[in-house]
């Protein structure tokens, strides 16, 4: 039997409207955005982008330990959510196969749904219940580059009806891709349910010595320097003060005992950091083990925990 391609999915959430339900409304003990966030992590999306605006710090604060980059829409107050999408998927478009994109306002889709989507091998497709269309959205990689170039008002259908692509949908029995948080009296009733979904291992990988240093904030330190190569725009990205960045980095490769970023003085628009050959090695092998310890985690905890 031929092996199931394992696609690389990254997931983009918009939560940087000013006039729309806030991100940070508790849904059950959580906020809408983390309830999202811990649905992609269960089903392995990574990276995940948040996409603020409004309450921007406020959010980061919220999220600050769950392994997420946060991206800013400067013009949130005079753009559409079309916008935001565009800021994610132009910062995925190389790093992932597909994208799931969802609104900060649905968070009740479950887990299976989301596997479901990832597994269907779609270039566009749309969740349906009962014959009605709901989100997240999955995109393919190779539709980012047409769709960001698109500029017409009518957002992301616009774009995709633009490009000639067709969206597909998948029926399944969710009806939690239908109801946004201004019905919270449905979504209320919902929680006990989707509690159930979302219930799962939440596994810390760190590598240490005397002390920890390498974790998941370092690795995404070290994507993002990879991506912007620029520390202080590494920072901006997942809330880290410059100085605890270059004492992460100082600390690494002390540990390491070898160089794991250059910097390169100079210029007109100063120097710049980038990734050494090692570091690039370090980064790759480091995400290849987190993937496969939180895939045994999981494939552990539904065979032994869920079965009691």
């Amino acid at each position: 039997m031929k092996k199931k391609e394992n696609k690389i999915t990254g997931g983009i959430i918009v939560a940087a409207g000013k006039n729309e339900p806030s991100p940070l409304l508790k849904i059950g003990s959580i906020t809408a955005v983390k309830r999202i966030v811990l649905t992609f992590q269960q089903v392995g999306i990574s990276p995940i982008v948040v996409i603020t605006g409004y309450q921007a710090e406020e959010i980061e604060h919220d999220l600050a330990n769950y392994g997420v980059i946060f991206l800013r829409n400067q013009q949130y107050e005079n753009s559409q959510m079309f916008d935001s999408a565009k800021i994610g998927l132009d910062f995925l478009q190389n790093k992932c196969d597909q994208v799931i994109f969802n609104p900060v306002n649905i968070p009740m889709f479950t887990p299976e749904t989301i596997q479901g989507m990832m597994e269907c091998g779609k270039k566009v497709l749309s969740p349906s219940y009962h014959g009605k269309a709901g989100h997240p959205l999955l995109i393919s990689s190779e539709l980012i580059p047409k769709i960001i170039k698109y500029d017409g008002n009518m957002g992301m259908r616009g774009a995709l009806q633009n490009i000639g692509v067709e969206r597909q949908w998948m029926d399944i029995e969710d009806e939690g891709i239908l109801h946004d948080t201004d019905d919270i009296d449905r979504l209320d009733q919902l929680l006990k349910k989707h509690n159930q979904h979302i219930l799962h291992p939440f596994i810390k990988i760190s590598i240490e010595k005397e002390s920890l240093f390498f974790n998941s904030r370092t690795k995404l330190l070290l994507l993002l320097i990879q991506d912007t190569h620029s520390v202080r725009s590494a920072c901006r990205h997942i809330a880290l003060s410059y100085s605890k960045a270059w004492s992460m980095l100082n600390q690494l490769e002390q540990e390491l005992g070898y160089a794991v970023v250059e910097r390169k003085h100079g210029g007109s628009n100063g120097g710049k950091t980038y990734l050494t050959k090692e570091g690039i090695e370090l980064l790759e092998k480091y995400q290849q083990f987190e993937q496969n310890v939180r895939q045994y985690a999981k494939e552990e905890f539904d065979k032994i925990i869920l079965k009691i």
